[in-house]
């Protein structure tokens, strides 16, 4: 998986490091390298990288100006060549042959039951009956479902098909159709730093998601700072710091501190450091909990009072086994924070996998990226034609 990156050169492991000027922190680990010293390549003189990243991650001598505290004056902002963002897509499907084999393995229990209904002789009502009857097992919803076999319907008409069998491979069209404007890209890049605010109830995967997508971006040679903000839950910020520590990353944290003055602080930090990524831990929230998504809300607001463009995106995390509860936090979330994409985890663990439909058909926000298992490599980007091949065929 992460041969897919690229990875910085011996350089740029030179480049020294700059000193800290966090307004709060618990001692953290030393900083990345600076990635300064990355060459810059022309598309020409570059080969091919299948992967997340679709363009250049050459930054072209970042440089740090002293900072205000070195000064004891406000510094200027520090003077860098132009930015090229990356785009974290998924890749040639060729190149994701390993992927696709754990997709299958994930969404099997989902699979199974769907497939089921294709193993008689004849297309006829008793089939679509049944159809939709594992469909709404798989909590696709009600409204998803409904679209999908009027959907199936048209094109088994269309095509003739005479063969269940081949209905199959139909309806996988067919779903692939409706989850497509779920699959969209993640542009780190375009500010600096780019701030990632990422939400979820407590148990969903949030904060070990931080720390695999940590994992992918440092490995692309992107600077990332964590911003330890779930200060109520237990052990959580231990938690975001076993990840910093194994990725080499700076984390910013507090104890029993205020969440949203860890995240103003956070992002204040990385703009003095010039990191490339904010990731924002917050708290998990249950949705029907107001006074807690209310603090939710004040994160958001503080996180704009330190960048006036942050944060760049909001996640929410949602766990694949919770079916349409999934939905329902997803509603809650996005009305809250007006959610800029989803990450779905655990889907190897559940017979609910058709939530992603009723996501679609209801509140289409894009879905970043899917996880099917512990293992960092098994968060991947999202794509529509790869979920429905590995759930149907």
């Amino acid at each position: 998986m992460f041969s897919f990156f690229k990875k910085k050169s011996p350089a740029a492991d030179a480049a020294p490091a700059t000193a800290d000027t966090a307004p709060v922190a618990e001692p953290t680990p030393a900083p990345a390298p600076a990635p300064a010293a990355l060459p810059v390549s022309t598309p020409a003189a570059e080969p091919a990288k299948p992967g997340w990243l679709r363009s250049a991650l050459g930054r072209g001598g970042k440089a740090e100006a002293p900072t205000a505290l070195e000064q004891n004056t406000p510094s200027a902002p520090a003077q860098q060549a132009p930015i090229a963002p990356i785009t974290i897509a998924p890749e040639p499907a060729s190149d994701r042959g390993s992927w696709m084999t754990r997709l299958k393995s994930g969404l099997r229990k989902t699979g199974s039951s769907i497939a089921t209904v294709f193993t008689g002789t004849k297309i006829d009502e008793q089939l679509y009956e049944e159809l939709e009857e594992a469909l709404l097992m798989a909590d696709t919803g009600v409204k998803a479902t409904q679209h999908l076999l009027d959907d199936l319907k048209q094109r088994v008409k269309d095509s003739k098909t005479t063969d269940p069998a081949a209905v199959k491979g139909l309806l996988a069209d067919a779903l692939a159709d409706l989850l497509a404007p779920l699959e969209k890209p993640l542009v780190i890049g375009e500010h600096s730093p780019t701030v990632i605010m990422v939400a979820g109830v407590n148990g969903a995967g949030k904060t070990t998601s931080i720390g695999k997508l940590t994992k992918h971006l440092a490995d692309a040679g992107q600077s990332v700072l964590l911003a330890a903000a779930d200060t109520f839950r237990a052990a959580a910020r231990e938690q975001l710091g076993v990840w910093a520590t194994r990725n080499t990353v700076e984390i910013i944290s507090q104890e029993g501190g205020d969440p949203a003055a860890v995240s103003f602080d956070a992002v204040t930090a990385g703009k003095a450091r010039n990191k490339d990524v904010v990731l924002v831990d917050t708290a998990g929230r249950l949705p029907t909990q107001l006074h807690l998504m209310e603090e939710l809300k004040k994160i958001k607001r503080v996180v704009t009072k330190a960048d006036g463009t942050a944060p760049h995106e909001v996640l929410l995390v949602i766990d694949g086994n919770t079916g349409q509860n999934a939905l329902n936090q997803v509603r809650a979330f996005d009305d809250a924070l007006q959610l800029t994409g989803l990450i779905v985890t655990k889907l190897d663990g559940t017979a609910k996998g058709g939530v992603l439909a009723a996501i679609a058909q209801e509140r289409p926000i894009p879905v970043y990226f899917i996880g099917v298992g512990e293992k960092v490599e098994d968060l991947e980007t999202f794509s529509a034609k790869e979920f429905a091949q590995a759930l149907l065929t």
